[in-house]
């Protein structure tokens, strides 16, 4: 029996994310507006990203303001050799053609998740996603794939109405759109995460 096919984990994710719509939205809503702090903005990804930890094991969000508590930012030397190991990896992958470095990338997309739900080293959360991810690649593939398309027509079709392209309605409009399918790929991820990670 597989434990993740892709239009369940598209149903039961747009579900988790109907859900909890309101704490993740606004929760992305303040990422994509404070990213440009220094040192804060480090923390308030690693939170962003640890979303799919928390409600896989079916923690609800309480407050969208969690995504500024330093206990996120204690992971920061963990995850930047986290992602430095598999640019280092992944880049020479993508010299041999762009399907080996996507094929890499997909075999540690748990990674992230893996580090901060249990405390493991960059390397050994590496080697745990990819053992996790495996028999499973295409399947996670086509709900990146659904997630792109689906936010690529909605900012297409955003983008043809002429008044909104030249106004500061536009650029609100933007992050609405997309911070609302990222609820929906965290919702995906969840699933992906729990599903593939359970003993």
């Amino acid at each position: 029996m597989k434990k993740i096919e892709l239009i369940p984990v598209i149903s039961e994710g747009i579900q988790i994310g109907l859900k909890n719509f309101a704490s993740i939205f606004a929760a992305v809503l303040l990422w994509l507006i404070t990213i440009w702090v220094p040192y804060i903005n480090v923390g308030t990804t690693i939170a962003i990203l640890s979303l799919p930890v928390a409600l896989s094991k079916g923690e609800g969000i309480l407050s969208p303001l969690f995504i500024f508590e330093s206990k996120y930012r204690r992971y920061m030397g963990e995850f930047f050799t986290l992602i430095g190991l598999m640019w280092l990896s992944i880049f020479p992958a993508l010299t041999f053609g762009i399907v080996p470095g996507i094929i890499i990338g997909i075999g540690w997309s748990l990674a992230i998740y893996i580090l901060i739900d249990k405390g493991v080293a960059p390397g050994e959360a590496l080697v745990q996603s990819n053992k996790a991810t495996y028999g499973y690649k295409w399947t996670i593939f086509g709900v990146s794939v659904v997630i792109n398309i689906i936010t690529y027509i909605l900012l297409l079709l955003l983008f043809c109405i002429p008044i909104i392209t030249s106004s500061i309605i536009g650029i609100i409009l933007m992050l609405i759109v997309v911070a609302s399918i990222q609820v929906f790929g965290i919702g995906c991820n969840t699933v992906i995460y729990r599903n593939l990670t359970k003993e």
